[in-house]
């Protein structure tokens, strides 16, 4: 969380007073239909649903792109699980594929890993890095597949002057307490496709065809579940949202100022970027030679390598690694056209790069003259 405020306050004492909690029933066109539009525009795509968290993004997001059991989905071995257990959340299943030293998904691996099953692949924008995104759509529009991006860690962020979300057919945004823009908890599918937008609303709102806009819809409703939002996360977004161009700003100007500081620095070196301007400015992450020069770098200057975060980290993933499901006859694994397997060596090159890998925070409360300064010390 960077920015919060008594705009935000403001805008949650008007809710309770309106005593209007609900979207539906009565909130219609309130705070967060208005949030979605004003996202949309920001982002630049034709359709939000607002929901209860990115894990509720990805899977609805995936339910709008018609991916079900039998279906294989391309996912990052490095990645928040989330990414990995949504397709098991509508019965397909994950293939892990490698990152590259951006840390992001790698094309190369990504089209090795495709077989006559998969359906679609989750570029995740990993810590705000953006993926190579032409690369990875020109590989999908080769083989017919679909691309939902995940850019739960990079809300705002942009590949070549276009928003991340706006590239693939959806995306799915994370709104909780430790993303750019936040409600506590919270997320967003966004989409230009009219058929992903309804099924995802569809499946968001188990009460989709009981509400007025129902006789909007062109697609056939079938059960959905319940990730609706309350009035209350809508006003907070509101006002978030209009603090994003001045919270990415804010990042992206100190990471600059720390990169220009170690760009010419003969012992470390940060990795590669496919769009240092889209880039969200969150984290920078130092490449090294070998794990020994990295966790002996980290442990001078009190820093982590994202090997350590552990949940980040596919060998960590107990529930997709044991394949353990929610009940036996209900097991994606078992939809499956063919035997999947997950080994903790199967993604190798990730964990060598997140081993070789320090990262440096981005001071956001500091002023840019102490963010200079915190780059220094990391040559000294």
């Amino acid at each position: 969380m960077y920015l919060m405020g008594q705009e935000e306050i403001e805008a949650v004492g008007e809710v309770i007073e309106s005593a209007q909690f609900m979207r539906y029933r009565g909130g219609e066109g309130g705070y967060t239909e208005r949030f979605e539009r004003a996202l949309c525009a920001k982002v630049g795509v034709e359709h939000a649903v607002t929901v209860t968290s990115g894990t509720a993004a990805l899977i609805c997001a995936l339910v709008g792109l018609g991916i079900g059991p039998g279906d294989e989905v391309i996912v990052p071995a490095y990645t928040w699980v989330a990414s990995a257990l949504a397709p098991l959340a509508v019965g397909a299943v994950p293939i892990l594929a490698d990152v590259d030293e951006t840390l992001t998904l790698d094309p190369a691996d990504l089209e090795r890993k495709i077989t006559p099953y998969t359906r679609a692949v989750v570029p995740v924008h990993m810590c705000g890095f953006p993926c190579h995104m032409d690369a990875i759509m020109a590989i999908a529009a080769k083989h017919h597949l679909a691309v939902c991006e995940d850019a739960c860690q990079a809300v705002g962020g942009a590949y070549k002057g276009k928003m991340l979300t706006s590239i693939g057919q959806a995306g799915a945004y994370s709104f909780n307490q430790f993303k750019n823009i936040t409600c506590g908890e919270g997320g967003a599918v966004l989409t230009s496709d009219p058929l992903v937008y309804e099924r995802a609303m569809i499946y968001h709102d188990c009460g989709c065809f009981t509400r007025s806009h129902a006789d909007r819809i062109q697609s056939p409703f079938f059960a959905g579940s319940n990730f609706r939002v309350s009035e209350i996360q809508g006003a907070i977004l509101g006002v978030q949202l209009t603090r994003l161009d001045g919270i990415l700003r804010r990042l992206r100007e100190r990471k600059a100022a720390m990169l220009d500081i170690l760009s010419g620095a003969k012992a470390l070196s940060p990795n590669p970027s496919n769009d240092i301007e889209g880039d969200c400015g969150t984290t920078l992450p130092l490449l090294f030679d070998t794990e020994a020069e990295a966790k002996l770098f980290a442990e001078k200057h009190g820093l982590g390598r994202p090997i350590e975060t552990g949940r980040h980290v596919y060998t960590n993933w107990e529930p997709l690694m044991k394949q353990q499901v929610v009940h036996p006859k209900m097991n994606p694994y078992e939809w499956a056209h063919r035997e999947i397997r997950y080994a903790d060596d199967m993604c190798a090159r990730t964990l060598e790069l997140l081993s070789r890998t320090v990262y440096v925070g981005v001071p956001f409360e500091e002023a840019l003259d102490d963010a200079r300064a915190a780059a220094r010390r990391l040559l000294e």
